[in-house]
C-alpha cells in the first residue's frame, strides 16, 4: 500500500470511505509496530515517518502521542519518541490479563450468544482454520493473516458478552498480546490448530467452563513456546521462523521451559 497524499496540513482530507489521511496513517504505524515490523526500542523520527506514511510533520507527531497513550510508543522529552519496549516479564502480565478478561467474556458470550453469534464464530474459526492449515503446510505462509484471523475468532467468540467496556479493554489486550506473538513469531502448528477446534465445540455446546481451562492452555502454551530459549531475542526485534513446528518441536520447547521452571 502506498502512501497517501496529504491535503491538510494536519491529516483532515478524507482519502475514502469518511477516513481522513491521518486516519489512514495511524492505522499503518500501528499495524507495523503490532505486526512486528517496527522493532522493540526503534527510533521513530518525525521527518522520516511522516514521509513513509504520507502525513505532515505535526500530524505524525499527534498520531505518535496517540499511540504512546495505548502503551505502543514511548514518548520521551529529549530523546522523542521510539517503539515500546517489549520483554519476557511484560509479555507475561499481559498474557495472564488476557486470561482473566477473555475468560469472563467467553462465559457471558456463551450465556447469551444468539444463532447468528454462533454463526460469527463457525465462520471466523473456518478462515482461521483455511490459513492455519495452509501455513502448516506451506502452501501459502502468511503468519500474519494466520494473527489476522486468529484474533477475529477470539473477538468473535466474546462479541456477544454485552459489555462495550469490556470489549474495547480485551480488545486493547488482545493487539498488545498480538505484537508479542509476531516478535516471537509464535505458530504452534498441530496444536494450536486443535486448541482453536476445541474452544469452536465449547461454544456451540455453551460450555464455558471447559473453554476457559482450554483457553489457559492455549495461552500458556504461546507462552512456554516463546520463552522456551531463555531471555527472548525477540525483545530487540522480530524472530524469522523458516517453516511450521512439528508437533514435536513445540512438544520439545514447552517441555524444556517448563523444566527450567521448576528449578
Amino acid at each position: 500500500m502506498g502512501a497517501p497524499s496529504e491535503t491538510g496540513a494536519e491529516g483532515g482530507a478524507t482519502v475514502s470511505g469518511g477516513e481522513t489521511v491521518g486516519d489512514v496513517a495511524y492505522a499503518r504505524i500501528r499495524a507495523d509496530i503490532l505486526f512486528g515490523q517496527r522493532a522493540p526500542g526503534e527510533r521513530l523520527r518525525l521527518d522520516e515517518a511522516s514521509r513513509r506514511y504520507g502525513v505532515s510533520v505535526g500530524t505524525m507527531r499527534e498520531l505518535l502521542n496517540r499511540l504512546a497513550s495505548e502503551g505502543l510508543v514511548v514518548a520521551e522529552a529529549q530523546r522523542g519518541f521510539e517503539v515500546a519496549p517489549a520483554s519476557a516479564a511484560e509479555f507475561r502480565e499481559i498474557a495472564a490479563l488476557r486470561q482473566l478478561l477473555e475468560g469472563h467474556a467467553l462465559a457471558l458470550s456463551f450465556a447469551t450468544g444468539d444463532l447468528d453469534w454462533e454463526a460469527r464464530v463457525v465462520a471466523a474459526h473456518h478462515k482461521l482454520a483455511v490459513t492455519e492449515h495452509r501455513m502448516l503446510t506451506r502452501t501459502d505462509s502468511d503468519p500474519t493473516l494466520v494473527r489476522q484471523c486468529d484474533r477475529a475468532f477470539h473477538q468473535a467468540l466474546t462479541s456477544a458478552c454485552g459489555s462495550r467496556v469490556l470489549l474495547e479493554t480485551l480488545g486493547s489486550i488482545h493487539d498488545r498480546y498480538l505484537r508479542y506473538l509476531s516478535l516471537a513469531a509464535i505458530f504452534r502448528g498441530e496444536q494450536s490448530i486443535q486448541e482453536h477446534a476445541d474452544l469452536l465445540a465449547c461454544a456451540l455446546a455453551r460450555d464455558a467452563e471447559r473453554a476457559t481451562r482450554i483457553l489457559k492452555v492455549h495461552i500458556d502454551s504461546c507462552l512456554d513456546y516463546a520463552l522456551a530459549d531463555g531471555p527472548p531475542a525477540w525483545a530487540s526485534g522480530p524472530a524469522v521462523p523458516d517453516h511450521a513446528p512439528s508437533a514435536r518441536d513445540v512438544a520439545a520447547r514447552t517441555k524444556s521451559v517448563r523444566a527450567t521452571r521448576r528449578r
